[in-house]
């Protein structure tokens, strides 16, 4: 068999083998480096505990206390200050899914692409390629409230001006994750063996439709993967927002392009969480408890798309 279906069973034989001779090598390994090498594994294990003790301890402190005030009223209604047993969320979870979607519809044409011209038209040798590779690695490490001044000052002001709206919003979320992207992409279409690419070209095949045929389809699981983890990260993001515009108490259901303003998820979970009255304190563990649900809904999708996407090839 061959073609991208074949890719998947190769790559499984392959790591099993490596996987294999590894551990062999291990065996023969002197005393002590085996004890050194238990030891660190040892380490790397407990650091893995501690990190998810304190994830469910955090976890468990906001089902504790946001479980009372988990209701339908959360996801139908309006934030409210007087009345906060029929405060709720509708308006940021809206305002949620759209920037999602927009980050979505950007990133994933820019990303795919900006990844296949580097991976399979750029000339390694030429120094604006070798820059631009520089500079998107740098990227994925800058701050987020950097990305929202950069959003203030050349998105909703300066040479786009479009204003204080959620479609700002969404480009400057768009342009925080789009590394992640480009670089998850990148590593997807370097996984592809060569020897699919060459048949491809052997048997008469343009480059495009290489790329469009062979190589593309064998990456999806890679792409999706990096998608998924971006959108994760987007979804939660507060600082870049306030300075583009999201704000802090909406009634309303906001519009991509409506200059009235927009929140989000965060942005009204720390609106909630910053009152001293306790019935907002549990509004706000009762709002990080749905932005966990709708977090794990869109992965759960993303990720049951990436596996039948995966089984077909």
């Amino acid at each position: 068999m061959t073609g991208p279906g074949a890719a998947a069973p190769r790559n499984r034989l392959a790591t099993a083998g490596a996987r294999a001779t590894t551990q062999a090598m291990l065996r023969n390994q002197p005393r002590g480096d085996v004890i050194r090498n238990t030891a660190f594994a040892g380490l790397l294990l407990l650091a893995i505990l501690i990190a998810l003790a304190g994830l469910l301890a955090l976890l468990i402190q906001a089902f504790a206390k946001g479980s009372s005030a988990l209701s339908l009223d959360l996801f139908t209604n309006p934030p409210s200050t007087a009345f906060p047993e029929k405060a709720g969320f509708r308006p940021a979870i809206i305002g949620s899914l759209e920037l999602i979607a927009g980050v979505i519809l950007f990133v994933i044409p820019v990303g795919i692409g900006a990844a296949l011209y580097l991976e399979e038209y750029a000339d390694k040798t030429r120094w604006w390629n070798r820059l631009i590779e520089v500079n998107i690695q740098n990227l994925a490490a800058v701050p987020s409230i950097i990305y929202g001044i950069l959003g203030l000052a050349f998105i909703v002001r300066g040479p786009f001006d479009l204003g204080f709206i959620l479609a700002a919003g969404s480009l400057t979320l768009a342009l925080l994750v789009l590394p992640m992207v480009i670089i998850a992409a990148r590593e997807a279409i370097r996984a592809v063996p060569d020897s699919i690419r060459q048949g491809s070209l052997a048997l008469g095949a343009t480059k495009w439709q290489t790329i469009r045929r062979q190589v593309l389809p064998a990456s999806v699981p890679g792409i999706a993967t990096g998608v998924i983890l971006a959108v994760s990260r987007a979804l939660g993001e507060t600082a870049p927002l306030l300075l583009v515009g999201a704000t802090v108490f909406v009634t309303f259901d906001p519009t991509p392009f409506s200059p009235d303003g927009y929140s989000a998820m965060p942005v009204q979970i720390f609106n909630y969480a910053v009152r001293p009255q306790e019935e907002f304190q549990a509004l706000a563990a009762a709002g990080i408890i749905v932005m966990l649900i709708v977090l794990l809904a869109m992965n759960s999708f993303a990720i049951w798309l990436r596996n039948r996407y995966e089984q077909r090839w």
